[in-house]
């Protein structure tokens, strides 16, 4: 490999890594919405959930730094794709969290190699599967859904 194409594939890898750190920052924030919404049948698997997202965002914050990059910083606040007024819209909200973070991993999977790489596909399944539990359905290939459509699985409209 030369030089030029090693340097783009680590800075592929080193872009893939900060969005995900960007998105594991917005779903420490949005557990936290979902947090003071849910019912508390389901508010230990919140818990449990914010829990995995907060180890997995210090993990980034360590692999960014190992790959020479200054770690992106959580905002202030972030805008949720619907209202959370309620216990079911937290639920939805965890399933369309989970949906977001398992495609951002999809994309450090194909960017990264070796040991990055496999837990990239990890935290993929991780979140998955937590997206599953939260939504009762599940996709044929987790955080590729919105590149064939939308996150529902529902085709994207043409033009």
């Amino acid at each position: 490999m030369r030089v030029s194409e090693s340097r783009e594939a680590k800075d592929r890898e080193l872009r893939a890594l900060q969005a995900a750190l960007a998105a594991e920052h917005a779903a420490v924030y949005g557990y936290g919405v979902v947090g003071g919404r849910i019912g508390e049948g389901r508010r230990t698997e919140a818990r449990t959930a914010y829990d995995a997202h907060r180890a997995r965002r210090d993990a980034l914050v360590r692999a960014v730094e190992d790959a020479g990059g200054a770690p992106v910083a959580a905002a202030a606040g972030y805008a949720l794709p619907f209202p959370v007024p309620d216990a079911a819209a937290a639920v939805r909200l965890a399933a369309e969290l989970e949906d977001r973070v398992a495609g951002v991993y999809a994309d450090l999977v194909r960017a990264s190699g070796g040991e990055q790489r496999r837990g990239a596909a990890e935290a993929m399944r991780e979140a998955a599967v937590r997206s599953v539990r939260w939504s009762g359905e599940s996709v044929a290939f987790p955080g590729l859904a919105e590149r064939g459509g939308t996150a529902s699985g529902t085709p994207a409209p043409t033009a």
